[in-house]
């Protein structure tokens, strides 16, 4: 599955409970470490999730922080490294979606 497919739905979520495209992208930046070009390269090229987060400059070192229930699964407890890297960006955009604010979505 690329992760161009997926981005869409990511930003429409957001939109719907009044937060930003921006806001996002912030999320994506703080999580892997890209920037806006690369993200723009990302979408073009229609990169899978697989290549998206091997690829990724760099995780973030809070992302431990990252806990609580996405699908009915702690993202703490999940083992396929993939799935939870998946699993861990689904938590941050619901956790925005949810109108927490964005220092405290970025584990600030």
């Amino acid at each position: 599955m690329s992760f161009a497919g997926v981005y869409p739905h990511y930003i429409n979520k957001a939109e719907k409970k009044g937060r930003t495209k921006a806001e996002v992208n912030a999320i994506i930046f703080w999580l892997t470490g890209y920037d806006e070009a690369a993200l723009d390269r990302i979408l073009e090229n229609r990169t899978d999730f697989q290549s998206f987060f091997a690829e990724a400059p760099r995780m973030n070192p809070n992302v431990s922080k990252i806990t609580g229930l996405i699908c009915g699964y702690r993202v703490e407890d999940i083992k396929e490294p993939l799935m939870q890297q998946i699993r861990y960006l689904d938590k941050l955009i619901d956790e925005l979606a949810q109108g927490k604010a964005l220092e405290k979505i970025l584990r600030a």
